[in-house]
């Protein structure tokens, strides 16, 4: 059956959805356990409440919205993405995979269809990581991959605790039922924009993604010695700006990829204590490093601590990894139950990999995943101007909904 998804009520969502933490060049800033994050999260609990959908939220944050099944005690066919941003991010970079979900959910239900296994959207804390890392914090706990406690003190760049901002944000949610981290799931599913130029490009409204790259994020602390800009001879400088220009500089080298396979970004550089006239002292940057082949990975990424070394100048070097995620591959069994409904709807479609990361590359290892991409206005995304059409929102929604209501009647 082809279920009402309703493309201006789901346009319109975004759009109120995204005045929470606006920006003057039309995108958002509502980045992880902020008050902007904590609004959108009461927004979504307003909504779910309108339409009688129970609202829960576990020790990190996740926010479930549940549609009850006639066999309560299953384990739910679970759907969801993000609701915090990058500081200058777009209006559909994971609030359309909640805002989706929440579409497909309001369709069944307005259909007035039973299904066996509840159905839930969920939307994961700090899937970005550009306040506190790692990102996917909550997806990453959900599926045992990391430790709530571990991640406590962690700081963001204004030395606030990722513990202290936690707590905050569930204080602010007093009314909402806590549940236990990391339940039973019978399948996770999640749509995305694509973030990427291909499906644009090709013409399609649907991607039927078959997995997502490996990814590692490393920080550097480079230390040198302040000194007078005018009186410290340049041979006897232990300048951490230069030592760091030139690792920054050494490993783009070694990351060079005729294929253009290779993503190597340094995306966070620091430099103290930022007066004209001191040598710096300090720098500190960040390596995101991704490839969909895990020998690769090793590979490279082994690299990076020794040609930072050799390229120290004097200075001192401390290379942490934050980070490692291995590449996904998801199920056969989902990528063909998901291509199969894009079909059924007369949807035209293309199978890609994921570049980038995404919350249901964790929820991969505890359950059946998969995902659904749609195209975004020149595969923009991380950027103010990000943009999609209501239609493709709409066309996503639709695949997402019809695989939700067979997958909880299987």
């Amino acid at each position: 059956m082809t279920l009402p998804i309703d493309e201006q009520r789901l346009w319109n969502r975004h759009m109120t959805m995204a005045q929470i933490g606006a920006t003057p060049k039309g995108g958002v800033n509502r980045q992880a356990l902020s008050p902007e994050d904590v609004q959108a999260r009461q927004l979504l609990t307003s909504w779910a409440r309108e339409l009688g959908f129970t609202v829960s939220t576990d020790e990190i944050g996740n926010l479930f919205v549940r549609r009850e099944g006639s066999e309560s005690h299953a384990a739910p066919v679970l759907t969801g993405s993000h609701l915090d941003s990058q500081p200058t991010g777009g209006k559909f970079d994971g609030a359309y995979g909640v805002l989706a979900g929440f579409e497909a959910l309001q369709a069944i239900h307005e259909t007035g269809v039973a299904t066996k296994r509840p159905l839930e959207v969920v939307a994961w804390v700090n899937e970005e990581g550009s306040r506190f890392q790692p990102g996917c914090t909550g997806s990453l706990i959900f599926s045992g991959k990391a430790r709530l406690d571990d991640l406590l003190a962690h700081v963001d760049p204004a030395g606030i605790k990722f513990g202290d901002a936690l707590q905050d944000s569930l204080k602010a949610l007093p009314d909402i039922a806590r549940r236990s981290t990391g339940f039973d799931v019978d399948t996770y599913i999640e749509a995305h924009i694509e973030q990427g130029p291909r499906l644009e490009a090709e013409g399609l409204p649907i991607g039927i993604v078959t997995g997502i790259q490996g990814m590692h994020r490393y920080s550097v602390e480079v230390v040198g010695e302040e000194a007078h800009a005018g009186t410290a001879p340049l041979k006897t400088r232990k300048d951490a700006l230069k030592a760091a220009a030139e690792m920054v500089g050494a490993l783009e080298e070694v990351m060079a990829d005729d294929t253009d396979t290779v993503r190597f970004t340094v995306g966070r550089f620091e430099v103290s204590p930022g007066s004209p006239n001191t040598v710096p002292g300090r720098v500190f940057f960040t390596i995101d490093f991704r490839h969909p082949i895990q020998e690769t990975i090793d590979r490279l990424t082994a690299r990076i601590e020794p040609v930072c070394r050799a390229h120290a100048r004097g200075c001192q070097v401390v290379v942490t990894q934050i980070s490692a995620t291995s590449p996904v591959h998801f199920g056969t069994n989902t990528i063909d139950a998901i291509r199969q409904q894009a079909a059924n709807l007369g949807l035209p479609h293309m199978d890609l990999f994921s570049g980038a990361g995404h919350d249901a590359g964790h929820l991969a290892s505890v359950c059946p995943a998969g995902m659904v991409f749609v195209p975004c206005e020149k595969g923009i995304s991380h950027n103010e101007v990000e943009n999609a059409r209501p239609a493709d929102l709409a066309a996503g929604a639709q695949v997402l909904a019809s695989f939700l209501l067979e997958r909880a009647n299987r």
